[in-house]
């Protein structure tokens, strides 16, 4: 996985202030990411996307304030609203033993003993469990991150390892 590739991880929600100060509503509020970052990724909904230099960034309760180079007004931030603020993958601080971040977890296959079942679409999390959405070809399966179904989620080797599906029923 390309250590280049950018990482969506937070939306512009709105313009804080007249100096061109941006909002950013966090995927994940425990991440500090953003905070240290020189440059960030723009992904506007249209799909246009530009690199642009953080002059800063802080900490705003559940939020983070961000500053970029080129937004210098209260119009101009309002024009960036909704887009995506995105990191390079690269920028991430290392992991420990059985972690992994959940955009590494997207696209890998998810096999059960020795049967591929299918492959990762989509990593939710709930109040009470992080699960895995898994494509197979009776539909999608929800695959709770739990000891009971997921033995092993090997990043490196490009699989997660299920122990049973059993009660699990896919959706259309």
């Amino acid at each position: 996985m390309s250590e280049d590739r950018w990482i969506p991880l937070a939306e512009v929600a709105r313009a804080h202030g007249v100096r061109g100060e941006l909002r950013l509503r966090v995927f994940n509020s425990d991440s500090d990411i953003l905070l240290g970052l020189d440059e960030v990724l723009i992904r506007f909904p249209n799909g246009d996307e530009h690199e642009v230099s953080v002059d800063a960034a802080r900490r705003a309760n559940d939020a983070i304030l961000m500053k970029l180079h080129s937004v210098d007004d209260r119009d101009r931030a309002d024009e960036v609203r909704g887009a995506l603020v995105c990191a390079r993958r690269g920028e991430f601080p290392p992991l420990g033993e059985g972690e992994f971040y959940a955009c590494d977890v997207i696209g890998l296959d998810v096999l059960l003993g020795e049967e591929t079942l299918g492959h990762v679409k989509d990593f939710r999390s709930y109040p009470s469990v992080d699960i895995l959405v898994v494509r197979t070809e009776k539909g999608e399966l929800e695959v709770p991150l739990v000891a009971v179904y997921v033995d092993q989620v090997d990043v490196e080797g490009k699989r997660v390892l299920l122990r049973s599906i059993e009660g699990l029923e896919p959706t259309v």
